[in-house]
């Protein structure tokens, strides 16, 4: 396990810092990822580190932009230190589906896949148990 987890895990609330994903119904802790990739210049920081889901930091990979599909400009992908989360996201109650709300929502939807039809059955389920939002 990564030596940061202990704290980047209590700062993140054991929740992924990206879909909000709450850690406590997997069988295994999150990922301590780099926001800024190590293959970018990034740092071991702990202001560089974030608690990523496994789907959300493989989906991430070494990305640090994405296209916005509403303007098709390229955008930085949501930063966990720099930006707050409802300033780019909503939650629709109906679907479970997160809505980016800015180009940096919608581009970080689109890039780390945070509707894809398996993550949405869990957020429903997740919804159901009072574990998310």
């Amino acid at each position: 396990m990564n030596v940061s987890y202990p704290m980047v895990s209590e700062r993140a609330g054991h929740r992924c810092e990206y879909c909000h994903a709450p850690e406590v119904v997997f069988n295994f802790p999150f990922e301590v990822e780099h926001i800024i990739p190590v293959s970018r210049d990034g740092t071991n920081s702990e202001s560089n580190l974030a608690l990523a889901c496994r789907s959300c930091n493989l989906f991430k990979s070494n990305h640090t932009t994405a296209n916005d599909p509403a303007s098709g400009e390229e955008t930085g992908l949501f930063h966990p230190r720099h930006d707050h989360w409802a300033a780019h996201f909503l939650i629709e109650p109906e679907t479970y589906r997160i809505q980016g709300q800015t180009a940096i929502g919608r581009g970080s939807v689109s890039c780390l896949q945070l509707n894809h039809s398996l993550s949405l059955a869990a957020r429903k389920i997740w919804v159901e148990l009072g574990l998310f939002p």
